[in-house]
């Protein structure tokens, strides 16, 4: 079975024919548990996400600020597995047809293989990784096997990237390129920063790729600033702490969808001028 990185490309182009930046996602798998991850992940589509990134909950996330690794933790006591990381893909691309990739630092794939991962990543319907430690010169034996599987690769861009190396990590990329706003970990900011801005012309200028943005939103505001001048804008710890910050399961999933639909009207306020 072959993986969805067409349905990314089409979700993003179709958000662009539409003048606004996609609302990207994401939620690591089992938290708070495996079956309230899937809710969550579902609740969030539901509500106007246009794409789900997937978290592969990991003991060291050096991305990561201390909400994101707060739910990871939460969710590697739980016992949470690659198999349940699988399971959330799927079941989530199963009941709301949209893109839903994995983001993962390297070790757990290097560890469980690459084929297996990006077979099974395949079957489950995932759209592809977004591997933000994996570097681009060693990345040729993931590439093989993600394409073999038509699953989209997204290698990450940082402010203190050179031109030279982003037309690198661009050319070797798939489905989208990742910018981060801003260097440092995953968490709300009460500004983005010039800075994205700055990152995603000169990351357009050497590729045909999809720029999307991320670290560092976490409202409405927010991603109406980021959507005038990116293709697409990625929100996870703002998320992650609804959940946290809720009561109960059911107050987390309507926490959910309120931030989404919030988000969803600011990315279409953010007219994309490019």
């Amino acid at each position: 079975m072959s993986g969805n990185i067409a349905l990314l490309s089409d979700t993003l182009a179709r958000a662009k024919a539409e003048g606004r930046a996609a609302l990207i996602a994401y939620l690591p798998a089992g938290f708070p548990t495996v079956e309230g991850g899937i809710e969550a992940v579902k609740a969030v589509l539901d509500a106007g996400a246009d794409v789900v990134e997937v978290g592969l909950p990991h003991s060291d996330p050096v991305l990561d600020g201390p909400v994101i690794q707060t739910a990871d933790d939460i969710a590697l006591r739980g016992g949470v597995k690659i198999a349940d990381v699988m399971r959330t893909v799927r079941e989530a691309h199963a009941a709301t047809g949209k893109p839903v990739l994995v983001m993962t630092y390297w070790n757990p794939i290097d560890r469980y293989g690459v084929e297996r991962f990006t077979a099974e990543l395949a079957e489950a319907g995932g759209a592809g990784c977004i591997l933000p430690d994996l570097p681009v010169e060693e990345s040729a034996v993931w590439r093989e096997h993600a394409g073999k599987h038509a699953l989209a690769t997204v290698f990450v861009v940082a402010p203190s990237s050179k031109d030279a190396r982003i037309a690198t990590i661009a050319e070797a990329g798939s489905g989208f390129l990742y910018a981060a706003s801003l260097m440092g970990v995953t968490g709300t900011r009460a500004s983005v920063g010039a800075q994205a801005q700055d990152l995603v012309e000169r990351t357009r200028a050497t590729t045909e790729l999809p720029v999307c943005v991320g670290l560092g939103v976490s409202n409405a505001e927010q991603a109406a600033e980021v959507a005038a001048f990116a293709d697409g804008v990625i929100v996870g710890s703002a998320f992650v702490k609804r959940l946290l910050d809720a009561p109960d399961a059911a107050a987390g999933l309507a926490a959910l969808g309120e931030l989404t639909r919030e988000l969803a009207d600011g990315v279409r306020r953010g007219r994309v001028s490019a």
